[in-house]
């Protein structure tokens, strides 16, 4: 079952979809996985994330900042420090983000498997 009723939307500017498209963002689940633990400086969650740009880092911590999800913390002190931390609302998202990741955990093997089944050539029969 797909999980929508009949006569249900997910339409532009409904809640759910904007949820969604945040959550589907490339680096969202990925940062918001790596605050799970805790408060985390920028330079942390880099390592933390690996393959990530302190750019598009700064971007979707912006992005989920500006939604709720995360909390920015400067501290007055010098060298100026800066923690990063899943609000009340970021952390309902750890228990899903966590199913997700064993999910792709037990089926990562399967999904390469098809990639690599759809890459074969394709032999035209004459």
């Amino acid at each position: 079952m797909s999980g929508f009723g009949p006569g249900e939307r997910f339409l532009a500017d409904c809640p759910a979809r904007l949820a969604v498209e945040l959550i589907a963002d490339k680096w969202t689940v990925v940062v918001l996985a790596g605050l799970s633990r805790g408060p985390v400086r920028h330079g942390e969650l880099i390592g933390l994330i690996g393959g990530i740009s302190r750019k598009v880092l700064t971007q979707t911590l912006r992005r989920l900042e500006s939604h709720g999800l995360v909390r920015r913390h400067a501290y007055a002190e010098v060298p100026p420090r800066v923690e990063y931390e899943l609000t009340p609302l970021g952390a309902t998202l750890t228990d899903p983000i966590h199913v997700l990741n064993e999910w792709a955990r037990e089926n990562g093997d399967a999904i390469l498997d098809a990639l690599d089944a759809d890459a074969e050539p394709i032999a035209h029969h004459g």
